[in-house]
């Protein structure tokens, strides 16, 4: 749905500044400039207005977003039936799981109609590439996604099983392994990425019996290096 729609123009310097609150951007123009530039280079800045369609429930691409400024509202069915389950605010990731499990969009996401305008940092996943390229995203960089994603998703599952100490589900996590070997390596990036799938599976059981932390909403904010 993107694909059609015109960038916005932002300077460098404001554009730095946006990024340097979401914690993978800041950690990457920290340790590797050039990266944090050629990932610049690859991405668009979109701009949407109340009630715009942000993404489409059902859809299949290859875009990660970071929303930039604004809010968005998170919706799992029809906007129009009133089924909102979440909002998306400045500094957050969103759409990352669909391209972790290689899915279709799970939720519709427009731009929140209280902000008079929501900016979107989209950036084309596909330039990962498998675990093993290093080339053009090297292993620092894939290396500084997963360590978010995957902190990201522990905190995600540590919310539901503080509100659910009972439910089946509620430890599970605790039983996916942490990387215990040699730090930077290809081996801890694998194991990360297979924490990930794990985890990621784990929420969107969550999500399917509880419907209140839909898959395509990740908060990056709650994320430290």
């Amino acid at each position: 749905m993107i694909d059609n729609k015109p960038d916005h123009k932002l300077p460098r310097e404001t554009l730095d500044l946006l990024l340097s609150g979401i914690p993978f951007f800041k950690t990457l123009k920290q340790q590797d400039a050039t990266q944090y530039d050629y990932l610049l280079k690859i991405s668009r800045v979109l701009a949407y207005g109340p009630g715009d369609v942000v993404l489409q429930k059902g859809e299949n691409d290859q875009w990660l977003f970071f929303l930039l400024k604004g809010k968005l509202a998170v919706y799992v069915g029809a906007p129009l039936n009133g089924d909102l389950v979440n909002f998306i605010t400045a500094g957050e990731v969103f759409g990352d799981i669909s391209q972790l499990l290689k899915q279709s969009r799970t939720a519709t996401v427009l731009a929140d109609k209280s902000a008079r305008q929501s900016l979107v940092f989209a950036l084309d996943f596909s330039v990962f590439g498998s675990l093993s390229s290093t080339v053009p995203i090297n292993l620092k960089t894939k290396l500084i996604y997963y360590r978010n994603m995957v902190h990201n998703l522990r905190w995600k599952l540590e919310v539901y099983r503080s509100q659910h100490l009972q439910h089946p589900l509620a430890n599970k996590h605790r039983l996916i392994k942490l990387f215990t070997g040699l730090k930077d390596t290809q081996s801890e990036l694998i194991s990360l990425h297979e924490q990930a799938m794990g985890l990621a599976h784990l929420l969107t059981e969550w999500n399917k019996e509880f419907g209140s932390l839909p898959t395509e909403s990740f908060s990056a904010s709650s994320l430290h290096e």
